[in-house]
């Protein structure tokens, strides 16, 4: 049954795609590499569909994954559309402003190594929302964990379909809204067919392709200024508008309140990702856990310098081409949208042919976070709201699968819709904005159920709702959103990221409704914290703790 599914699906995928109208000139050797890129990853997802037999193979991988597969996993799933095509635009438009960005991005990677890395494998099995209720009410702490999983994950499918509807349109010709179909048809058979296995596996093909790739174009960027950094840096200077002043500090870091804003976002966001955080579930126990970070951090660290490079180089090479720009107007609107500029650099340096490869790189980094992301709003919905929350633990395990793959759907036609709607928007900026919630609405609550005996049931969900609503409220009030999407005069809120005042806003609640919590379940939440600290400390692998009782 599940063959003929995937076969209609297909047939539905490529006859949407060819029988579009043209817009733009198709590229055929990029579409033939795009071609072969597809069909690896639709292979996995067919050799990953035959050992899926298990929600623990649907949700985790059978905690089957290595340190190193897990690294270059989690390495796939963070270095999404917004780090090759939106850094890079960042930087080719704003200069030193989008180092500055990039270095926000990276900072939190230590922070999860050595604080949350191992007490996550320890104390959870599906979701980060295990660990939140683990010695808290389960009912209330799961639904706030689910609310905040799915309000970070389609803000995140939002900028992916963007920078997956812009590519695809570029190279095939097609319309944007069938472009982003596109993508949204091929991410329901990832998911739906290979689970976390085939999402894993992508994710690892697709991190060693775009570090292959973004070193070959670095190289060749090199290579063009007599491997010379200083040489591209001069270059950048004459060809960007802003003269000497590209490689000063901009406009972005011109507001102190706002850059901090920005950077705790971007610090902390990264500890809230749900499909992050369920990465390190896949591996057999919490070392391998800690060690899946070390090298985690090293490819992505790697491959940041690597993407400034690319935009730096861009100023110089793509910033003197009127080809690139719409009509041939030097400065004007770039061929294909603001998030181009990378594809536009491989094809001046490696022609069709590097375009090709970067191009098909790209998707593959697209289609392997969304598969990411989906997989981890589904795995929330189905595990965490219909097993814990509505069946009470009773749910057989196929009823939780069919859920669960009903749940990909749905999501799937939110990332569609989402990725039309917001067509304009910069990617890497609103990656920006979702990092900003995450860091609210998920990582207090998470942190001080691991480390603070304190918490209570009340003071968590209180918390971690005050942070999740502020952090929204101020989003649709910000310039971005207000000014920018809805087209209002002047912003109410004045900064572009809420995080400078809805994650301490979470904090400040979780422990104030917290410490004058005396109620009966507050008891028992506190209680329950030295059987929690016991585990989370030795390392005692979840499987060996299911008929231990937890409240």
């Amino acid at each position: 049954m599940n063959k003929w599914i995937y076969l209609v699906l297909l047939s539905v995928l490529s006859s949407s795609a060819w029988a579009a109208p043209q817009v733009e000139s198709r590229n055929w050797t990029a579409i033939i590499m795009f071609g072969c890129v597809v069909g690896l990853s639709l292979f996995i997802t067919w050799k990953a569909a035959q050992k899926t037999v298990s929600k623990e193979d649907f949700y985790t991988a059978g905690n089957s994954i290595s340190a190193k597969q897990n690294g270059l996993a989690i390495a796939g799933d963070y270095m999404s559309a917004s780090t090759l095509l939106g850094v890079s635009s960042m930087v080719f438009f704003k200069g030193y402003d989008g180092f500055i960005y990039v270095t926000g991005f990276f900072v939190c990677w230590p922070i999860l190594t050595f604080l949350m890395a191992e007490r996550l494998r320890n104390l959870g099995k599906y979701t980060f929302a295990d660990i939140v209720s683990y010695r808290l009410d389960p009912k209330r702490t799961r639904i706030l964990a689910t609310c905040g999983s799915l309000i970070v994950v389609c803000c995140y499918l939002i900028l992916q379909m963007v920078g997956a509807g812009q590519l695809i349109k570029l190279l095939f010709g097609l319309d944007y809204k069938i472009a982003v179909m596109l993508v949204g048809c091929l991410m329901l058979i990832y998911v739906i067919f290979g689970g976390m296995i085939a999402t894993t596996w992508i994710q690892i093909v697709k991190a060693i392709l775009l570090l292959f790739g973004g070193t070959v174009l670095v190289f060749l960027a090199f290579k063009a200024f007599g491997f010379s950094l200083n040489n591209m840096a001069v270059a950048a200077i004459d060809a960007h508008k802003l003269g000497e002043k590209v490689l000063e500090p901009g406009s972005m870091l011109s507001n102190p309140i706002n850059t901090l804003s920005m950077s705790i976002g971007l610090i902390f966001g990264l500890a809230g990702l749900p499909h992050i955080l369920m990465r390190f579930f896949t591996v057999p126990n919490a070392a391998e856990a800690r060690r899946s970070v070390f090298y985690a951090s090293g490819y992505i660290g790697y491959f940041f310098i690597v993407v400034c490079i690319l935009g730096l180089a861009s100023i110089a090479i793509v910033g003197t081409q009127p080809q690139y720009f719409v009509n041939g107007q030097l400065g004007g609107d770039l061929v294909g949208g603001t998030n181009m500029v990378a594809m536009h650099l491989a094809a001046a340096l490696g022609g069709n042919l590097m375009l090709g490869f970067l191009s098909a790189v790209a998707f593959a980094t697209i289609l392997a976070v969304v598969a990411g992301l989906t997989l981890a709003g589904a795995s929330a919905i189905s595990h965490d709201i219909f097993q814990k929350v509505i069946k009470k633990g009773k749910a057989s395990e196929k009823q939780e699968m069919i859920v669960s793959r009903l749940s990909v759907v749905a999501l799937g036609i939110v990332a569609i819709a989402c990725g039309i709607l917001f067509e304009k928007m910069n990617i890497a900026f609103l990656m920006g904005l979702t990092f900003g919630i995450a860091a609210s609405a998920n990582f207090p609550v998470l942190i001080l159920s691991m480390y603070w005996k304190g918490l209570t049931t009340q003071g968590a969900v209180i918390g971690g709702f005050t942070g999740m609503i502020s952090a929204i409220v101020l989003v649709i009030l910000s310039p971005t959103v207000w000014v920018g999407v809805l087209e209002h005069e002047q912003a109410i809120f004045p900064y572009d990221n809420p995080a400078l005042f809805s994650m301490p806003l979470a904090f400040i609640t979780s422990f104030v409704f917290s410490v004058i919590d005396h109620s009966e379940r507050a008891k028992l939440d506190r209680a329950g914290y030295e059987q929690q600290i016991v585990r989370s400390e030795l390392g005692v692998q979840t499987k060996d703790l299911e008929n231990v009782p937890l409240h």
